[in-house]
């Protein structure tokens, strides 16, 4: 592990705070639990993180389930695991939506985000990403098979903002 000039791990204020936040939520989960205010009687509460390495060399955590806040599990929308990948010219989704027909799944593009809803009578998904760059909604591509759905988002060239004024 590589320390700073103090002898600190860069790794534990990055851990710290995030997984401080995720405890904060499973203690305020397992307090309504005790209170009876989330119903056990519908579907189970499924809660997880994935966690690696940007592109950027910082670490990410990403939530995924229905109980990452008590509106998702009432709401019974699960949050499903997924994966940005930026590549050369195009930023690669790929979303993990077992059980559910291709028919089920709405997509929504913007230039910044996505928005990703399956209704379906046993399962329904639902989710907000922010892209981490800008991109073109009329080139995104998407296909699912297995259970795996990939979105394929072709990226926008920077534009600079505003106009070039000839002084006369």
């Amino acid at each position: 592990m590589s320390e700073d000039m103090n002898g600190n791990d860069p790794w534990d204020d990055f851990f710290n705070d995030d997984f401080s936040d995720m405890r904060k939520r499973m203690d305020q989960m397992i307090r309504q639990l005790m209170k009876g205010s989330i119903p056990m009687d519908t579907e189970p509460m499924i809660y997880g993180f994935s966690m690696r390495v940007g592109p950027d060399g910082r670490p990410r955590i990403q939530e995924f389930g229905n109980a990452s806040s008590p509106r998702s599990f009432q709401e019974s929308r699960r949050e499903p695991l997924t994966d940005i990948i930026e590549e050369s010219g195009r930023i690669r989704i790929v979303v993990e939506l077992p059980g559910v027909e291709k028919t089920d799944i709405h997509l929504n593009a913007t230039e910044e985000a996505i928005d990703i809803d399956v209704d379906n009578p046993n399962k329904r998904f639902s989710k907000h990403l922010d892209l981490p760059c800008e991109v073109d909604p009329d080139s995104t591509r998407a296909s699912y098979k297995n259970g795996v759905l990939e979105i394929l988002l072709s990226r926008v060239e920077k534009r600079t903002r505003g106009k070039t004024i000839k002084i006369e």
